[in-house]
């Protein structure tokens, strides 16, 4: 059976030459749709997290790019001066948070899609909106297929899976990478349950997983982040599968501040610690976690809730957004081509095609 998520994060609407998305800020009060109009608007809506989650800030770059693309030919029909001119607003989008490498990745791949294509700037464009479309349609598909892998993982019939932050559909165009995993599962076994970790500063796995799951029917209980072990030790935890920002080449990942410390503790468990993401989340080009860009966010996520202080006045604070799992806590990474096991550095280059053959 093929479940049907009722959530569409993100999709580019033709007859207005719009990229429109659901407004991440407002949930769980209301479930809101924004049009975003500019290349601007739309470094301003993944900057502010108005859209969040790895692959839907990927397919955020590459409507960004179209907007701009856009913007551009109203001012030049010259070739080289609209690549010129479209470089400078690919590095100002790739600019609009660091850590997530499919921003980049969308980004890139859309400039390098009509760099040397020898059309005409209009034909460039219009190029650039097909992509888009075809990439923002590709992430659902990709989606389906990690869910399905994950799925075969899950050990038994009711099981409860552990999730962190928010690595569903709506961190995504549509279905979810770590809740895809789940959706596939509920698919097969609807006595599956989530446990979802509230997800400290910016509480995603209590105002985003509870409500997406909530709305596609799907069990969820509610913990906070220092409660995994407890449950954990209860036997109460079957699996913890989480998404991810960014997976170096040795299978050290990236992702939401917290996760590093539900490795740990499912490890001592001997829980299985799952990863659930596509190819692009992971970035060849490092060798190590150590060489992952980690985004430092304000203050204020730590010490206010809804407006207001929680904390002494004047207390310092860090605020990393992100931290690294090292891959010796990590049993599988779960992408669309499979599943992949360590040693990391072998499985990875098989599933980019870079194993030399004999």
């Amino acid at each position: 059976m093929d479940f049907k998520s009722k959530i569409k994060t993100i999709e580019w609407i033709k007859d207005k030459n719009v990229s429109r998305m659901v407004d991440q800020l407002v949930i769980p009060y209301e479930y809101k749709l924004i049009d975003i109009n500019t290349s601007d608007d739309m470094y301003n809506a993944i900057k502010t997290m108005i859209v969040r989650g790895a692959p839907a800030i990927g397919i955020a770059g590459a409507h960004g790019m179209a907007l701009a693309a856009l913007e551009i030919a109203k001012k030049t029909q010259n070739q080289q001066e609209f690549l010129s001119l479209l470089k400078e607003r690919a590095e100002f989008l790739k600019s609009s948070r660091p850590t997530a490498v499919n921003l980049m990745w969308a980004v890139d791949k859309q400039y390098d899609y009509i760099k040397n294509c020898g059309k005409n700037v209009n034909e460039m464009v219009q190029m650039l909106i097909d992509h888009g479309i075809q990439l923002e349609n590709e992430d659902i598909e990709i989606n389906k297929k990690i869910g399905d892998y994950g799925a075969e993982l899950v050990p038994k019939k009711g099981a409860t899976i552990l999730t962190h932050c928010n690595a569903g559909a709506l961190a995504t165009v549509g279905y979810g990478t770590a809740l895809g995993v789940v959706r596939s599962a509920f698919a097969k076994d609807n006595t599956i349950q989530v446990f979802a970790d509230e997800t400290r500063p910016r509480q995603q796995g209590a105002r985003i997983t509870t409500f997406e799951l909530a709305m596609d029917g799907i069990p969820v209980t509610l913990i906070t982040d220092g409660m995994s072990g407890y449950f954990m030790n209860k036997g109460m935890i079957d699996m913890v599968v989480v998404g991810a920002d960014r997976i170096a080449s040795n299978g050290d990942t990236a992702n939401k501040i917290g996760t590093y410390n539900l490795a740990i503790v499912a490890n001592y468990h001997n829980v299985p610690f799952y990863i659930a993401a596509p190819l692009s989340t992971i970035d060849t080009s490092i060798s190590t976690g150590k060489e992952i860009p980690i985004e430092e966010r304000s203050h204020e996520e730590v010490t206010h809730i809804n407006g207001k202080s929680v904390c002494a006045d004047g207390v310092n604070v860090i605020n990393p957004g992100f931290d690294v799992t090292p891959a010796s806590l990590i049993k599988g990474i779960i992408t669309e081509k499979g599943v992949l096991y360590p040693p990391y550095e072998d499985s990875i280059k098989e599933a980019f095609g870079l194993v030399n053959s004999l």
